[in-house]
C-alpha cells in the first residue's frame, strides 16, 4: 500500500471489499504502519477492534479513548480517525463490510425496518463498545467467531460470517432505540457535511497555497464565519489543520525513502524549506532526516 495515497484518502473511493462478498478484515499498528489515520469516511461499515495497547478513535469529531478489548463501530459515511495516546503502540483489527452483504433484495422487512435505519444513523447508540456495555460479551463473541472462521475458511464460511454479523447487529438493536432527529442533531449533521467538503478540498489541493478566502468559499461562508466554524468543529484553526495535514503526508512520504526532503516539502505545499523543517521538528520532535532514519530503522527491526 502506498503510504502517501493511503493517508490522503478522506473519502475513500477504493474498494475495501469485493462485489461478490463485500467483507474484509486486516490488522494495523499505530504508529508502526501509520503514525496516525486522519479523518476520512467510506461507504463500508467498520468495526475497529483493539487488540493490544491503547489509543484514541474519533467518530464524527468525538474522541473515544480505547484500550485492548474495546470495540468501535463506525457507520457508513461517518468521519473517523485513529491516533496515538500517550505515545503508546496500539494494534487493532479493521473489519469492513457493506450493508448490501446483509440486506435482501426486493421487499425485505429486516432491511427496511432494522438494517437501513441502523446504517442511516437512526438508531441511538454510542460507537464505543466497552466491557461496561451489557451487550459487550455478545458483540466481542461474534467478532471472535468471525475471526476464527475467517482464519480457517471452511467451505461456506461466508454464510457463518453473515450469521455472526446478524447476531452482532441484533445485540445492538435490542439494546437501543430508534430516534427522531432533533433540530440540534440536524444542525450537527449539516456541520459535518460542511467539514467533509473542506477536508475533501484540502485533500485535492494541499500541494499548493490555499487562502482563507478560497476555502471559506467552499462552505459559502464569509472568512470570519468560516474561521469560527472550523475552529469550533475541529478544535484547531484551519491554518494549523492544513499544516498538520501536509506534515502528515510529508511524514509518510519520508518513510517511503523514495524522495528527497526538499522534494517532499515542495510537493506537500511548503515552499520554504526552513519553515517546513521548523514545523516538522515542532510536530515530531526531530528533523525530517532524523525522522526518516529512526522510523525506517524501527520498521527494519520489526521485520
Amino acid at each position: 500500500m502506498d503510504r502517501g495515497k493511503a493517508y490522503e484518502n478522506y473519502h475513500e473511493k477504493k474498494e475495501h471489499t469485493t462485489v461478490e462478498f463485500p467483507y474484509n478484515t486486516y490488522l494495523c499498528t499505530i504508529p508502526l504502519d501509520f503514525l496516525e489515520v486522519p479523518f476520512h469516511w467510506h461507504e463500508e461499515a467498520e468495526l475497529i477492534v483493539i487488540k493490544k495497547g491503547k489509543g484514541v478513535v474519533l467518530v464524527d469529531l468525538c474522541p473515544y479513548e480505547v484500550a485492548a478489548g474495546d470495540i468501535v463501530f463506525v457507520l457508513p459515511g461517518q468521519l473517523h480517525a485513529i491516533r496515538q495516546r500517550g505515545g503508546c503502540v496500539m494494534e487493532y483489527e479493521n473489519i469492513l463490510f457493506r450493508s448490501e452483504l446483509l440486506e435482501g433484495s426486493g421487499v425485505d422487512l429486516c432491511s427496511s425496518h432494522f438494517l437501513q435505519p441502523l446504517f442511516s444513523g437512526l438508531v441511538n447508540f454510542s460507537p464505543y463498545i466497552g466491557e461496561h456495555c451489557t451487550y459487550y460479551e455478545t458483540v466481542s463473541g461474534c467478532i471472535a467467531q468471525i475471526d476464527s472462521v475467517c482464519s480457517r475458511r471452511p467451505f461456506g464460511y461466508q454464510i457463518a460470517v453473515k450469521g455472526f454479523l446478524f447476531q452482532l447487529l441484533f445485540a445492538l438493536l435490542t439494546n437501543h432505540t430508534m430516534i427522531q432527529e432533533t433540530g440540534s442533531q440536524t444542525g450537527h449533521r449539516k456541520a459535518l457535511e460542511k467539514v467533509k467538503l473542506v477536508l475533501a478540498y484540502v485533500q485535492r489541493h494541499y500541494g499548493r497555497a490555499i487562502s482563507i478566502e478560497e476555502i471559506s468559499g467552499v462552505c459559502h461562508y464569509s472568512k470570519s464565519h468560516f474561521m469560527k466554524f472550523f475552529k469550533e468543529a475541529m478544535g484547531v484553526g484551519f491554518i494549523q489543520y492544513l499544516n498538520d495535514y501536509r506534515l502528515g503526508i510529508a511524514s509518510q512520504r519520508l518513510l517511503s525513502g523514495q524522495e528527497g526532503i526538499l522534494e517532499v516539502a515542495g510537493s506537500c505545499g511548503f515552499e520554504n524549506l526552513s519553515y517546513f523543517n521548523r514545523l516538522f521538528k515542532r510536530k515530531y520532535g526531530m528533523s525530517p532526516g532524523q525522522f526518516r532514519n529512526q522510523y525506517v530503522s524501527r520498521k527494519d527491526n520489526r521485520l
